[in-house]
């Protein structure tokens, strides 16, 4: 029986960042995907990775990120990629969000980096401050920098089930990348890869039971 629905943030209550980094790499004439295969390879151990778990402050990611872009012939400075990050809101998702935590615990599992390390302009703070209007509607947060472990190791997905008292066969979890999703899988829990707003709500309406609004 499911008790509790827990949930990625960028790319699920936002905008996908892979647009942002898409449209970058066209107007930098960068091969496409260039920025999400240098983030996807050696994800245990490589800059985004040491950044999201707090290991590495925002300078030494800047020159991480450069050095394994430049390996790969194309160097681009980390902070370069973390401008691109921040999406926009879906206020559909956030109301899907308020209908679950009616009928089941809710939670948020994000690799993030430390608030504050990146400067943000007028609109990133307003952008940040409803992101934390968001934030408070969760049960639980869960996050790979406070956590110092990250998405996909499994204990991040057990420290959010301890902290809801839920085990994971009693969990649905949406994220928009598969290799956090399997993890979790493996775990017990129901997943749901975010490919599209429609697509997830669709696929959420179905597992739980619950009609949400139409676009």
């Amino acid at each position: 029986m499911l008790r509790a629905v827990l949930w990625d943030f960028g790319g699920v209550f936002t905008t996908s960042p892979f647009e942002s980094f898409g449209r970058y790499e066209a107007e930098a004439g960068l091969p496409h995907d260039f920025i999400r295969r240098i983030n996807s390879t050696n994800p245990r151990s490589n800059a985004w990775a040491r950044f999201e778990s707090n290991q590495v402050s925002v300078d030494e990611f800047d020159e991480l990120f450069r050095a394994e872009s430049a390996a790969a012939g194309h160097p681009i400075g980390g902070k370069e990629v973390l401008a691109l990050i921040s999406g926009d809101l879906r206020p559909r998702m956030i109301e899907v969000l308020r209908i679950c935590k009616e009928h089941f615990q809710v939670g948020c599992i994000t690799n993030n980096f430390k608030s504050g390390v990146v400067p943000g302009k007028a609109r990133d703070e307003e952008r940040a401050a409803r992101s934390a209007a968001v934030m408070e509607m969760f049960d639980i947060i869960v996050e790979s920098s406070i956590e110092g472990v990250r998405k996909p190791d499994p204990r991040i997905y057990e420290i959010a089930c301890e902290r809801l008292g839920v085990p994971p066969a009693n969990c649905a979890f949406l994220d928009d990348l598969g290799i956090n999703l399997k993890p979790a899988r493996t775990l017990g829990m129901s997943t749901i890869k975010v490919l599209s707003e429609d697509q997830a709500i669709s696929d959420l309406s179905a597992l739980t039971g619950l009609t949400f609004p139409s676009a």
